[in-house]
């Protein structure tokens, strides 16, 4: 039985590296060596590697004292290996179990053979695949390696050493390619085995952890020049090689400078870069391109740098508007870019938007009316799914996503918003964005997660770039501001007056406004108020922005023993999709999810029962019992996001797991709220001690001055 030395580098992949360690000591084939090569990682790395090394002998891990690349890492892993053939893995990715086995029986005599990869973003992607096994024989080899990956290939140690294949150790980007590029001109075919899975983990954290071809643009662009150069002059006699690689150029220029250069800034710092590298290109093969690509190239070689940044600006300009044919909305992002931004900036004008413009509420609302009420000289404009909204005062609405839309976000110096606006939205010198921020966070936040379930697999990365955007950040608490800074990667501005939203919790909670609200809202006046507001669960999701809910709450048990004394208000997160059935229920159930403002519904409910939403936090300042039906409790805190807080021992109210318990809950409230008394104080103190009814009129002197 011939033994496969497994080859893995590692850097500072803690997070990942027990996913993939135990894929490879538990592969079917059992006569492997595996080498782990610990790059200089500074943190839980070398723990892990210890851990697994000391169950399985079959494990010889190597430690550098500082981080050399992983160019340096794979070479010293070849010196090392021992066995008939080398296999290359990267220590956050994971295998099938039968990868190396299935490889190895089909390898025959051949030189190498390669696998299927498929790309994961968690590893329960890596369930339900595809298990038809078929061995494919492959003859064009700049194809086969057009992704510049030698991952997943059975590759014989002898043919590595014969023709002395080794990485690059002078760039961390392409250090594959001249491994590759010798291997190209070496081999005639090879084969490839379908349904023999490697996984290749979409890293969802390019900013804190990125994977190697997730640095920055710029880093990417110099590292493949870099070694395209060397390669061409060391291969420059050899036809199949320079074909590879003049093939594998322009691959790059189309999906990568191009995309780079779509800034003049950036063209004039990479400009003379781009032109020498190209200048190695053979004509006969970019001369085969489009129009535009065949003259870029000619200004390109000719140093022509100003009529190659016009031309390439039309290339831009000519493929966005492609894109917007057929779409409304593109067209109108094309005027907002190109036309909009250019116009004057309305010095005072002020853009609000609740929400995702679903709502007139929240902070941006209570901000809003102050700035009213005080008659300030401002112009106002909200944004709203729907126009025709009944709100206070004579803004302009506009629709969102219309015309007018980006109009006023193009022209406004002031955008004030609960939420992320969308990323396509650039921002101009001289707007000023105040986020407000929509709660005190349970749940854990952005750059605090590991693994993302939710619908958008670039969350980190685009709630990244959006708050890039934020000049000012509105914070409820001390507790809120520690997080923020960290988890949204925040270094601006903090405005620690507690929220706006909540200044109605102080100022109108009295029985006469109580009364009126009930009235509004045709609730019984002779009833109780049970305030039902859950969040949404980041798995159960019919596309971003749209979640499902399951409502496991039993109203109509609810109704048959409480409905002599209480009702109940439902309010689903804005996020939530679903319409949530309350038929037979009337004069009960009290749908009120698409009610605006739920600090009304705060002031009008007698308990709260909520999960995991941060509306507790809002709630407590009005010192009334909190119920908690966590009927999911372990698995949204251990694996969907995680909790800040000890929930079990610090909210302010019972964790309950069945309607039944909820119910219970409620008949004996009292001695509920006697049970909690001293850990509602304490957390009062934590979480409430900024708000006192004032943070509406304290952001508007600190951002709006007159």
């Amino acid at each position: 039985m011939k033994k496969v030395s497994i080859i893995i580098p590692i850097y500072n992949t803690s997070e990942f590296l027990s996913d993939c360690l135990d894929s490879v000591v538990n592969q079917t084939y059992k006569n492997i060596e595996i080498l782990l090569i610990n790059d200089g990682s500074t943190d839980q790395s070398q723990e892990i590697m210890k851990e697994f090394s000391d169950k399985d002998e079959r494990i010889h891990s190597i430690h550098l004292s500082e981080n050399k690349g992983v160019g340096y890492s794979r070479n010293l892993g070849i010196k090392n290996a021992t066995g008939d053939y080398v296999y290359f893995l990267d220590s956050d990715d994971f295998l099938s179990l039968d990868a190396i086995q299935l490889l190895v029986e089909n390898i025959g005599d051949n030189n190498m053979i390669s696998g299927q990869q498929r790309k994961i973003k968690t590893k329960e992607d890596s369930k339900n695949i595809e298990l038809e096994i078929e061995l494919v024989e492959i003859t064009n080899l700049n194809r086969h390696f057009r992704n510049c990956s030698i991952l997943h290939r059975l590759i014989s140690t002898e043919f590595v050493n014969k023709n002395h294949l080794r990485f690059s150790e002078k760039v961390e980007c392409y250090s594959e390619l001249p491994f590759i590029t010798q291997m190209v001109q070496r081999m005639e075919s090879t084969s490839y085995v379908r349904s023999c899975y490697y996984f290749k983990r979409l890293r969802n954290d390019p900013i804190s952890n990125p994977a190697i071809m997730q640095r920055e643009n710029e880093k990417i662009l110099m590292d493949f020049l870099s070694i395209f150069n060397d390669l061409k002059e060391e291969y420059k006699n050899n036809d199949r090689a320079i074909t590879y690689l003049d093939e594998l150029f322009l691959n790059f220029y189309r999906k990568n400078i191009v995309m780079l250069f779509s800034k003049r800034d950036i063209i004039n710092n990479y400009f003379n870069e781009v032109a020498i590298s190209a200048e190695k290109v053979d004509q006969s093969k970019w001369k085969r391109l489009n129009m535009v690509v065949r003259n870029e190239f000619k200004f390109l070689l000719k140093r022509k740098q100003d009529q190659f940044s016009k031309l390439m600006s039309f290339h831009h300009f000519a493929r966005n508007i492609k894109r917007a044919i057929g779409s409304k909305r593109k067209i109108y992002i094309q005027l907002y870019r190109t036309l909009f931004m250019k116009l004057p900036l309305k010095e005072r004008t002020i853009v609000f938007e609740s929400f995702l413009g679903k709502n007139y509420s929240d902070s941006p609302k209570y901000i809003y009316e102050y700035m009213l009420q005080n008659n300030m000289n401002y112009k106002y404009v909200w944004i709203f799914n729907k126009k025709g909204r009944d709100i206070q005062g004579n803004a302009k609405q506009v629709k969102r996503f219309s015309l007018s839309y980006y109009y006023y976000l193009a022209t406004s110096k002031y955008w004030v918003s609960n939420s992320r606006l969308p990323l396509h939205l650039n921002k101009r010198p001289g707007n000023i964005y105040l986020q407000t921020w929509h709660g005190t966070p349970l749940k854990k936040l952005v750059f605090d997660m590991n693994d993302i379930y939710s619908a958008n697999p670039n969350y980190k990365k685009h709630f990244y770039q959006q708050s890039r955007r934020w000049d000012y950040l509105i914070s409820p608490n001390q507790y809120s501001s520690e997080i923020f800074r960290r988890a949204f990667k925040f270094e601006k501005t903090m405005l620690e007056f507690g929220y706006p939203r909540n200044d109605i919790l102080y100022q109108k909670n009295n029985e006469a406004y109580i009364r009126s609200l009930k009235g509004k809202l045709n609730i019984p006046l002779d009833k109780k108020v049970i305030l039902y507001a859950p969040t949404w669960r980041d798995d159960e999701f019919y596309e971003p922005g749209k979640y499902k809910f399951n409502l496991k709450l039993d109203l109509q048990k609810l109704k048959e023993q409480l409905g002599n004394e209480y009702v109940v208000a439902l309010r689903m997160h804005y996020f939530i999709a679903d319409d949530i059935e309350t038929s037979g229920l009337e004069g009960f159930a009290y749908n009120f999810s698409k009610y605006d403002d739920i600090a009304e519904l705060y002031l009008i409910s007698d308990i709260l029962i909520t999960d995991y939403s941060s509306v507790f936090f809002d709630y407590a300042n009005l010192k009334r019992p909190i119920l908690f039906f966590t009927y999911d409790l372990e698995k949204y805190r251990d694996t969907l996001r995680g909790f800040y807080i000890n929930i079990e021992n610090e909210v302010p109210g019972p964790l309950l797991r069945t309607s039944d318990e909820v119910i219970d809950a409620i008949a004996n409230i009292d001695k509920v709220n006697d049970q909690y008394r001293e850990i509602y104080d304490q957390f009062y103190l934590r979480f409430c001690d900024w708000d006192n009814g004032e943070a509406s009129k304290k952001v508007v002197e600190k951002i709006f001055h007159e």
